[in-house]
Order: C-alpha cells, then structure tokens, then sequence
C-alpha cells in the first residue's frame, strides 16, 4: 500500500479489525519513511450488477443514487447519517444476496420505500410520491390511508 502523504511503497500494518458488521476490514497502517498513520478499509469486490431501468436501458448500479433519494427524503427530519448508511447497507446486503446480474429498478425502489416505512413514515411518502409518481393530490391521500389503516 501507497503512503497517502509521502508516496513509499513500504507500509506496514499496526493494526486489524473487522469493520462495517464484518462485512470490511479497518487497517490501520504507519508508513516506514515518513511514519505517519493512515487508515485503509478492505472489502469484497461484488459481481457487477447492472439495474433494468422503466424504459428497459440499462445502468451499473450506483450505491450513490440510492443515497441521493433517501437523502432527499429524510431532509430535515430526524434521522441520522448513521441511520442513512445502515438502511443504504441493508438495502445492499438484499440487493447483493439475490446474486443476479441485473435487477429492476422498481425491485431497488420497492426495497427503499420498505425500509423507509420502518424509519420514518413522512420520509417514506415523500420516497412513494416520487418513485410512484403521484399525479394528484388523491394519489397522496391514497398513500397515506395505508399507513394510517396498519
């Protein structure tokens, strides 16, 4: 591994642990030239997966655009990052554990609209009516009649 400050090729690892609910590696590393410390993460390269889109082109998957929609959705109410990164990854863990190579978007926005229903509701309809693409206010109301009736 590179020193992130110097550039040495010669690094050593002072440290090991598992990260991320053991599905990473946190390395802690000291470099032999310039001795400073730096932190690397390892994790298991996944098969490509490519996501079927409405109008059936295709895209690699993006764990950003995930982000980018919850994000929208919880901005401001009360939900942390840290709650944001463990939703994204449990959304990832079923997405990866399907093994498939190519998985539809509405699988991946079903999933997102699942998970945010158990993390915040107003959160959740602001996802719904966006990924489902409300036309009218009675659309909305529907929406909400089906939280309200569980």
């Amino acid at each position: 591994m590179k020193c992130p400050y110097c550039g040495e090729d010669n690094t050593r690892v002072i440290d090991s642990r598992p990260a991320e609910e053991n599905s990473a590696i946190r390395r802690r590393r000291q470099c032999d030239a310039c001795r400073r410390r730096f932190t690397t993460y390892e994790k298991v390269e996944t098969l490509p997966l490519f996501v079927i889109k409405k109008d059936n082109t295709r895209e690699s998957y993006s764990r950003s655009k995930i982000e980018k929609g919850i994000l929208s959705a919880c901005h401001k109410r009360p939900v942390s990052a840290a709650q944001i990164n463990q939703l994204i990854d449990e959304i990832e863990a079923r997405i990866f554990s399907m093994e498939e190579k190519e998985i539809r978007s509405s699988v991946i926005g079903e999933l997102v609209m699942e998970k945010l229903k158990s993390l915040d509701e107003v959160a959740y309809v602001r996802f719904a009516s966006v990924y489902r693409e409300f036309k009218d206010v009675n659309t909305f109301l529907q929406e909400l009649e089906k939280i309200y009736r569980k």
